[in-house]
């Protein structure tokens, strides 16, 4: 996002606020050391034409009291200090696990329920934060205010973080190789969508820019299915019940040897397909790359394991794949 807005003669300055340095390579982007959960926000934004709203925790998932206190209050922080700064504009960052279970088959637009699914503290921070940008919303009808429901993001430079994030350190990057299965199991009835982080970045820049309020579904073409990923990986896909996938990941989440949720399963099986046209014809916004393009580039950063040079990114932690276990693989941040 910061690169897209960076290639935009009509904005002057980026100021990225977060907790860890992120490389500056424009003189348009400075660095501020900032804390949702605890620093002066509306100081930060007196002077701010837009605010994109951007920061969240996906882990620990083994103690969602931090990631609420970070993703719910941190977010209504933000949300209060633009309003208290006088800020005319705000972006957030919601996300297709906001919405409520849909259909596989026809897609939904923006007016969609978006009241998550119980399970999944991701899915229920999100659908909290909808619930309470309604009222925000009411209440300072002078804020231009945007909800980017987004579809999963990928990119070659994203995959050791959604490795830690979601695989955990067992998933050993060499044996990310089609060639070593016979056939790739997925759960049936695995339907989802994704989008190339550099095309989500410029559906920000579009918005920044924009006179438009709402929500927007953000996600390119085509849907992914068993069918997609098989051919991605050359293998004939062989199905597995989601009951029993669900009661193997249960069991590994539990064991500490996964951190990605038994909820968070539940809550992917029910995404529904969202429509993109309103973002398409309202934005201008057209992805340059497919989905499967997304997907590709991220096996291939994941087999190589790539990662980019921001702190979240880097492709290797300190301590690295002990460190991970040593903190409980998804028990602490």
């Amino acid at each position: 996002m910061v690169d897209a807005l960076d290639t935009d003669p009509a904005i002057a300055t980026i100021i990225s606020l977060s907790r860890r340095e992120p490389p500056v390579t424009s003189t348009k982007v400075r660095w501020e050391r900032t804390d949702i959960t605890e620093d002066d926000l509306a100081a930060r934004f007196a002077s701010a034409d837009v605010v994109i709203h951007l920061a969240w925790l996906f882990q620990p998932t083994h103690d969602p009291t931090t990631t609420w206190r970070n993703n719910v209050l941190g977010s209504i922080r933000v949300f209060e200090a633009v309003a208290a700064a006088g800020v005319p504009s705000l972006v957030y960052a919601s996300s297709v696990a906001a919405y409520s279970p849909g259909p596989k088959t026809q897609p939904i637009d923006e007016k969609w329920p978006t009241h998550g699914w119980p399970t999944a503290a991701y899915s229920r921070e999100k659908a909290y934060l909808e619930r309470y940008l309604d009222s925000f919303e009411g209440q300072h009808p002078n804020i231009r205010l945007l909800r980017m429901r987004t579809a999963f993001c990928f990119k070659p430079e994203s995959a050791s973080q959604q490795r830690r994030l979601f695989m955990g350190p067992l998933l050993m990057n060499r044996l990310v190789r089609p060639d070593l299965l016979p056939a790739l199991p997925t759960p049936e009835g695995l339907r989802f969508q994704a989008v190339h982080s550099k095309d989500a970045g410029e559906a920000y820049r579009l918005a920044t820019q924009s006179s438009s309020t709402g929500a927007f579904n953000i996600a390119a073409d085509p849907l992914i299915d068993s069918k997609v990923l098989g051919d991605l990986f050359g293998k004939q896909t062989v199905g597995i019940p989601p009951r029993l996938a669900r009661t193997a990941l249960s069991a590994a989440w539990n064991l500490h040897l996964v951190p990605a949720s038994p909820g968070l399963f539940d809550t992917l099986l029910r995404l529904p397909i969202m429509d993109t046209s309103r973002i398409r014809g309202e934005l201008g916004w057209t992805p340059q790359r497919s989905s499967t393009d997304a997907v590709n580039d991220f096996l291939h950063g994941l087999h190589e394991a790539a990662g980019g040079n921001s702190p979240p990114l880097q492709p290797h932690i300190p301590g690295g794949r002990l460190h991970e276990l040593r903190t409980g693989v998804g028990q602490r941040p």
